[in-house]
């Protein structure tokens, strides 16, 4: 997943009057009112030839016309922790790659492609109702593959791409589309009439090893041919840890909740013991089967760290959960917040 022109998209919802009109965000010097550089901007200022790294002063004779915004960094992180809560919610795992990028896990949720397109609709409908900004998704066998078709769409796009249409959807790309394939790697690849994915697909391996090396000539052709085996690594801030499960099927029996919330507590209060880390807040995580994710916490007097602790709260908060929301459940989450290094100091999080 991958917001649309993020930070100028997060101006445009703070301040909807320029919604339409080119807008530039830019980091200034100081030096002068026109000393910087762009960092991003909407798509109506890129049909002026405006982009990212640009200087003001260039980016204002292409349109002077333009409006142009600093970056406020604090706005885009308080708007990229909603999106990313509601990403964390719906999937199997969760990587966050920036303020803005996530790969996200959902073999857990859909039986094919067909219906994680669908899931996908309903991922970029939910954060469109609940934080009121697009974003583009892709969908595919790994985490090289969904990067590429992520951007292949872009704005608010949708790309799914099947096993069997990798090959397909890669080859007419440019060799520049592979993230790891920079200005140097690209250009000695040209010189050896290398233009396209598919064109380095069909290059031998000991000819990229030859010029790139072992390691970047043996990753080059495995991933001109779609291969990718890189795991999902879920960075945790220090200010949550939790867990979420997908229940066998949609219910709204305690008992069966409750066994799950057993499992999941346990995974949750294993990683604070390795961590060497207390809590002050427990959280009961829901997703129903209208997959809007709900939660419902509870504060503690004094920071936790035991196991019982856990438990015994998320059942309770999941009974009153279910008591005041006559639904069915289809995932549920363990989540313990405000963590506590053991003498009992509050850790700094991102959370």
């Amino acid at each position: 997943m991958d917001m649309d022109y993020f930070f100028a998209q997060c101006e445009e919802k703070e301040h909807p009057e320029i919604k339409g009109k080119p807008v530039v965000i830019c980091v200034y010097s100081g030096r002068s009112e026109d000393s910087g550089a762009v960092s991003t901007s909407n798509y109506e200022a890129r049909k002026f030839g405006i982009k990212a790294g640009m200087s003001i002063s260039m980016a204002k004779k292409l349109d002077p016309g333009a409006i142009f915004l600093p970056v406020n960094m604090e706005l885009y992180k308080s708007v990229s922790r909603e999106v990313m809560g509601i990403l964390r919610g719906n999937c199997d795992a969760f990587e966050q790659k920036s303020v803005d990028e996530a790969f996200c896990e959902i073999t857990g949720q859909v039986n094919d492609f067909d219906e994680a397109r669908m899931y996908s609709i309903m991922l970029k409908k939910e954060i469109l109702e609940k934080v009121g900004l697009t974003c583009s998704i892709g969908v595919a066998p790994n985490k090289l593959l969904a990067k590429i078709a992520s951007d292949f769409q872009k704005p608010d796009g949708l790309t799914v791409v099947k096993p069997d249409e990798v090959l397909d959807f890669l080859a007419p790309l440019k060799i520049t589309d592979l993230v790891g394939v920079g200005k140097k790697t690209a250009q000695r690849l040209n010189e050896m009439n290398v233009r396209t994915i598919g064109d380095m697909s069909t290059l031998p391996m000991d000819v990229l090893i030859r010029e790139f090396g072992k390691s970047k000539g043996e990753w080059l052709k495995q991933a001109s041919r779609g291969i990718d085996d890189s795991p999902l690594e879920e960075h945790e801030g220090t200010g949550q840890i939790g867990r979420i499960a997908t229940l066998k099927e949609d219910t709204d029996d305690l008992s069966i909740i409750n066994k799950v919330i057993d499992k999941l507590s346990e995974d949750v209060h294993r990683k604070l013991t390795e961590r060497k880390l207390g809590f002050k807040s427990i959280a009961f995580v829901a997703i129903a089967t209208d997959f809007k994710t709900r939660a419902k916490s509870h504060t503690l007097a004094m920071p936790a760290k035991d196991l019982d602790t856990i438990k015994s709260n998320a059942h309770e908060l999941a009974k009153q959960f279910l008591a005041e929301n006559p639904v069915k459940l289809r995932r549920v989450g363990v989540r313990v917040v405000n963590l506590t290094e053991e003498k009992g100091q509050m850790t700094l999080g991102d959370f």
